[in-house]
């Protein structure tokens, strides 16, 4: 910025000293035509007088870009500071038509190839196991910055919602369905008929004892034993038949009205409503944000275990997943135009569909700075190079003067 100011001033210097120059030599010039008759001195008043007024006229225009000439609040004078505003509309709107148009960003865009980048960035060793820890170091701040009372509504509701739209009679109809035709209520029966049996025959006494109970008084001990022995060894081969007979018609009777309740679980309301009290009643409110804190404080537990061990399983997976993909990257051609095509449409999209909020900055930008801070930034950048228009304004009016002298001469 401080070499900027002083090139500014060394060329301010410059054309002024030009207009001094033609100043004194316009002076010269007048004396010398009292004292002498030497017609080329009238060509070289002429020269610099016309010199004189093209310096300041063009002095006047540079001049009033920035400032008020010689202070003085001139109507149409430093507008650079009256304005900005418009300034940075006319700014912004320009950068967005002539830049920033499909046909000029076209061409940048379908250059860009950031798959070999990062394959190449990612080739590094180094490089990766510096991606897994600034991830695992971001997503540790993420978590810490978490709300858990937030966490936890969220997951309660969830769960809620989850629970409220899982149609609970057709899945526990389905599971039986499913367990129906794997056969598996068959080893159950066959399981179930072998314990009975096995029961009945260690427990013949109880079997004893309940005859007696319901036998009459007059009839013999003997005849109470041998009925509840007959009873015992008749129960224990109808269920010896159920357990070896894979046809029983025990079994075939239990199959068919657990098929019948399958059918009765899928299509009669009854057993939809009976199903959704039954878990509302398990998990209601409390219990939901009960089950969900204890879920969050152990999943924020495992991760944060995770993430800041460097050998444990997650980070490992983390780093396996990025060398996995580097190979996959640097190998894969299709994979490359896939990635790059991506993110040229993307970028491509992106930056036309905002190309309004780039216009909106410059103006914006512009229009927020300080009107004097605004023109002193702008005679900074550009003003060097106007005080040539001073130089040449100085010159050509000067060449201008002497050619109008020179023609007044020739036809007087």
């Amino acid at each position: 910025m401080e070499e900027k100011a002083r090139q500014l001033r060394n060329h301010k210097r410059m054309a002024t000293g030009l207009f001094l120059l033609m100043l004194l030599i316009y002076i010269c010039c007048i004396y010398a035509l009292k004292h002498f008759a030497y017609s080329w001195i009238g060509y070289v008043r002429a020269f610099s007088e016309a010199a004189m007024v093209g310096a300041l006229a063009d002095w006047f225009a540079v001049t009033a870009l920035f400032h008020h000439p010689l202070g003085i609040p001139i109507p149409h004078t430093n507008l650079i500071e009256k304005r900005k505003q418009s300034i940075g509309d006319n700014l912004g709107n320009f950068v967005v038509s002539n830049f920033l148009t499909s046909g000029n960003i076209r061409p940048y865009i379908q250059k860009l190839s950031v798959s070999k980048y990062v394959s190449s960035w990612l080739s590094s060793e180094r490089n990766q196991h510096l991606l897994v820890e600034e991830a695992a170091k971001l997503l540790q701040s993420i978590i810490s910055k978490l709300d858990d009372k937030q966490v936890i509504s969220f997951l309660a509701k969830k769960g809620a919602d989850l629970i409220e739209a899982i149609p609970l009679h057709q899945v526990v109809a389905n599971g039986l369905q499913y367990f129906l035709n794997q056969k598996e209520h068959e080893k159950l029966l066959t399981l179930l008929a072998a314990k009975i049996k096995e029961y009945i025959g260690q427990n013949e006494n109880i079997i004893q004892e309940k005859v007696k109970e319901e036998s009459f008084f007059f009839v013999p001990k003997f005849v109470d034993n041998k009925l509840a022995e007959k009873i015992s060894s008749g129960l224990v081969r109808y269920f010896d038949d159920i357990e070896k007979d894979k046809e029983h018609r025990v079994r075939k009777e239990v199959e068919q009205q657990l098929f019948q309740f399958v059918n009765d679980l899928k299509n009669l309301p009854k057993w939809e409503l009976a199903l959704k009290q039954m878990s509302g009643n398990l998990l209601n409110e409390e219990s939901l944000m009960r089950y969900a804190e204890d879920v969050w404080a152990s999943v924020k537990k495992t991760l944060n275990t995770e993430l800041s061990v460097n050998d444990s399983a997650l980070q490992l997976y983390f780093r396996k997943t990025v060398s996995d993909f580097t190979a996959n990257l640097e190998n894969d051609v299709v994979l490359q135009q896939r990635i790059d095509e991506w993110i040229r449409v993307t970028a491509y999209k992106y930056i036309l569909r905002n190309t309004h909020a780039v216009s909106t900055l410059i103006s914006n930008t512009v229009g927020n700075w300080k009107g004097r801070d605004l023109s002193h930034k702008l005679e900074l950048e550009v003003g060097k190079d106007l005080q040539f228009i001073r130089i040449n304004g100085t010159l050509v009016g000067g060449l201008v003067g002497l050619l109008i002298y020179t023609v007044t001469q020739l036809i007087s």
